[in-house]
């Protein structure tokens, strides 16, 4: 678990994805015929074989957050890179970088009523424009050391375990957990019977847009995002349950899946007695999304593990639901779907 708990750690925001597509880089390089950056920032990596061209995507962006205001009193004011929840934030430490990614210093991340010790409304909702980051220096200060507008903010959680030792935690899961899924991926197959092609995109939680460009000049036949989704847990009828095996994506709020690649992903399952669950979602998207609208339309699905408190700096996540979609993804690539023949 050391590469995921690197890739976790990792400054990755929107925008500035070089650190862990260095460490991705350094870790594939080894088993893949070719590897390449894109225009855009993508991380393409080629391993040859005779069959259909596939794709296989995980984003290696993390949500975060951007000063986009520093007040007379040195507070600094907050626009989200990507979709967090302000309640999440509240009280948390944080890490302040300049747009390049080098540390500057650290915050607190407060608003009024934390501030002053107040009692806060019973149906107030916390609002990004309520928050501000607190550093202890004034807007003279702040400026001498190099925070600017357009400086990044990571919140400081890193990789931990839980009691459960299979249960870990941290910031950025959404998707380090995915690009550690394809990169053990490019170890385990060794002589693929697809032409394949593993994609660490830039920019997904802005809007899909590594995807959208990678997708558009390798033009698979078909593909597959690997991301992370909500467990529903928390109610013990729940679907999406940590521990229960990935998610295979039937529909989300922008996609209908391939049913061709989807059925062939449950028939694997089921006789290699890989656990899983299916997913019918009204929120959210991955990039198979950008996948399935590039050029003429490509086949595309999304395999998914599930995540506590997702899209905050705390997920929760089950060892077992990453091991066992290597397991599954190896096997769809070893008797691969013939889409289109």
């Amino acid at each position: 678990m050391e590469l995921l708990q690197r890739l976790i750690n990792a400054f990755g925001p929107s925008g500035n994805e070089v650190a862990v597509r260095n460490i991705i880089m350094k870790d594939i390089k080894p088993y893949v015929d070719k590897m390449w950056v894109d225009g855009f920032g993508n991380l393409i990596a080629h391993k040859k074989g005779k069959g259909q061209k596939v794709m296989l995507a995980a984003h290696m962006d993390e949500i975060a957050l951007m000063i986009k205001k520093i007040e007379e009193n040195g507070f600094l004011r907050l626009s989200p890179v990507g979709g967090i929840e302000s309640l999440t934030l509240l009280g948390q430490n944080v890490f302040i970088f300049s747009p390049a990614g080098k540390f500057i210093c650290n915050g607190i991340v407060s608003f009024p009523e934390l501030h002053e010790g107040l009692e806060i409304e019973k149906d107030k909702q916390i609002k990004m424009d309520d928050l501000y980051i607190d550093t202890g220096l004034g807007k003279k200060e702040s400026k001498k050391l190099g925070i600017e507008i357009g400086c990044y903010v990571i919140p400081s959680h890193s990789f931990k375990y839980l009691g459960n030792k299979k249960i870990f935690t941290g910031k950025a899961l959404d998707d380090r957990v995915g690009c550690y899924i394809l990169a053990e991926i490019a170890k385990k197959i060794k002589s693929p019977k697809v032409d394949l092609y593993l994609v660490f995109t830039v920019q997904e939680e802005m809007g899909l847009y590594g995807a959208k460009t990678s997708v558009y000049q390798i033009n698979p036949i078909w593909g597959v995002a690997i991301d992370v989704t909500d467990s529903h847990d928390s109610d013990i009828k729940g679907e999406n349950i940590i521990g229960a095996g990935p998610s295979i994506t039937v529909k989300d709020a922008e996609m209908l899946s391939n049913p061709d690649i989807d059925n062939k992903l449950k028939s694997i399952a089921k006789k290699k007695k890989i656990p899983y669950q299916l997913e019918v979602s009204e929120f959210g998207t991955t990039d198979a999304t950008s996948m399935m609208l590039s050029r003429k339309g490509i086949a595309s699905t999304a395999i998914s593990i599930p995540i506590r408190n997702i899209h905050s700096t705390v997920g929760i996540a089950h060892i077992d639901d990453i091991d066992n979609a290597i397991k599954l993804i190896v096997e769809l690539l070893k008797d691969p779907p013939k889409i289109g023949v």
